[in-house]
């Protein structure tokens, strides 16, 4: 188990370092909006998920309006509930609160390293999804915490553009889901749907929502298309 752990620990290092990078700009613009820093740092902690928290610090800058930052953040972490199933294997005959713990630390890096490595060597299993997880929330927590300390005594940051790290934050994540052109539905609805929502007045995290919703209504219709098919 210690060797594992170690093992994942090491593996995702160079994933953990992109993650601080952003987590350090998130940790900077949520100080400026009135986030104190041990604030961010237990949102690090406990939701341990960088969409849901940039998405809900920036609605509740814009509007204050809680509920659609929290509508927000769930529609873009849907995608955990195909993670979480998908570790199944993995998890199977551990106690169940080693399980909550493995399924808290689980994000898109160490779920995604995991894997891979799993198909290469079947014996990578939950002690290398803890250890690399274990690291990964740790990085997170610690680079947003520094960043609202650093964050709270700088200049409006904002004008210097350095916003547009979330932007490219989310572009690298959605680069990482992309699984080719015969997927591409699915995103062209969420996109659109989003669009069309925004358009018409809603405000941004309530487009997000209703783009996401409209996105897993596609891939379920494709689902039965294909498994109707002769």
């Amino acid at each position: 188990m210690t060797h594992g752990m170690l093992r994942g620990a090491v593996s995702i290092l160079p994933l953990a370092f992109g993650a601080a990078l952003y987590g350090f700009a998130f940790g900077l613009l949520a100080a400026q909006v009135g986030f104190p820093w041990w604030g961010v740092g237990l949102m690090s902690a406990s939701v341990h998920a960088g969409s849901s928290q940039i998405v809900a610090v920036e609605q509740l800058a814009a509007t204050g309006t809680v509920l659609g930052a929290v509508l927000a953040g769930v529609a873009l972490n849907l995608r955990y509930v195909g993670i979480v199933a998908s570790l199944a294997d993995v998890l199977d005959g551990l106690p169940l609160r080693v399980r909550l713990i493995a399924i808290h630390i689980t994000g898109d890096e160490n779920w995604a390293l995991t894997m891979a490595e799993r198909a290469k060597s079947p014996d990578v299993g939950a002690a290398f999804l803890m250890g690399s997880g274990l690291v990964m929330i740790s990085v997170w927590t610690a680079s947003t915490a520094l960043g609202a300390v650093i964050g709270a005594v700088l200049p409006d940051l904002e004008r210097f553009g350095l916003g547009f790290a979330f932007t490219a934050a989310f572009i690298a994540m959605a680069r990482g889901l992309w699984r080719g052109r015969s997927r591409a539905l699915p995103w062209a609805v969420a996109a659109g749907a989003t669009i069309a929502a925004i358009s018409l007045g809603a405000p941004r995290a309530y487009g997000i929502v209703a783009g996401a919703l409209c996105g897993l209504v596609a891939i379920s219709l494709m689902r039965r298309t294909r498994a109707a098919a002769p």
